[in-house]
Formats: structure tokens, sequence, C-alpha cells
């Protein structure tokens, strides 16, 4: 048993947290046993204080497994709400491979940075005489 008190029987302590690229909210509060995702944001105060929360477009999490705002809490989680991304993660990928074909990208030009013989073993890559082996 831990030597840290409990509120009252009954009841869970969880943490919400909402992060902003320049800082991060955690706010602890205690709940019924049974509370929900949805009514540990609410009882947080997290969205006084970051208006912007929309949970109608924004996903929220318990140690980065998304949940739905009705999944009972345990004593301990986390309630993490997750910001929307600002560009897909395909898209993202796509830009960043359009500007890599400018140039001497990776993997064109001398090689694959593995000295002058190419991208593999010793010797592959190059032209070598092969003898007959009769």
């Amino acid at each position: 048993m831990s030597s840290e008190a409990r509120p009252e029987e009954g009841t869970i302590r969880v943490e919400v947290a909402y992060a902003l690229p320049e800082r991060q909210t955690l706010l602890a509060v205690s709940l019924p046993a049974g509370s929900t995702a949805g009514e540990a944001i609410e009882a947080s105060g997290v969205r006084e204080r970051h208006p912007e929360i929309d949970l109608a477009q924004q996903s929220v999490g318990v140690f980065g497994q998304v949940v739905g705002l009705d999944t009972a809490l345990g004593d301990g989680d986390r309630v993490e709400i997750y910001r929307p991304l600002k560009v897909d993660p395909k898209q993202a990928r796509r830009n960043r491979a359009a500007g890599q074909g400018r140039g001497k990208g990776r993997g064109q030009g001398r090689g694959c940075g593995r000295g002058q013989g190419g991208c593999g073993a010793e010797g592959k890559g190059r032209a070598t005489p092969r003898s007959s082996g009769s």
C-alpha cells in the first residue's frame, strides 16, 4: 500500500494535461471513483484556462492511448487533450521528399556516403573483370 494518503475512500486522483508549443498545463483533480475522461476535463478547469479547446474537434487520451470522453478512469491516470494537427503527416512527408529532390540529396551524386564504391559491401557497384571459371 502506498504511503501517500488518498483524499477519501471511493475517490481517484487524476491529472489533466494540455500542451501548447510554448507551455504545458498539468492539473491534478480528485474525482469519485468511476468518473470519466470528460468529467475530469470539466472538473480540472482546463477549458477556462484554454478556451481554444474544442472537444468536438480534438481527441483525448489516457497515457497516449486515444479514448472517448465516456471512458472510465482509474487512480493515477493522466488525461491528455491533443491539439489538432496543422498538416497531415502523409502530406508533410511528401513535402519533405519534394524538397530533397532538388540538388544533390540523399542517395544522389557521389553514392551513399560510404566511400566511392556505392551503397553496399566492398566492391559492390564497381565494374570488375570476372574470370571464367572453366
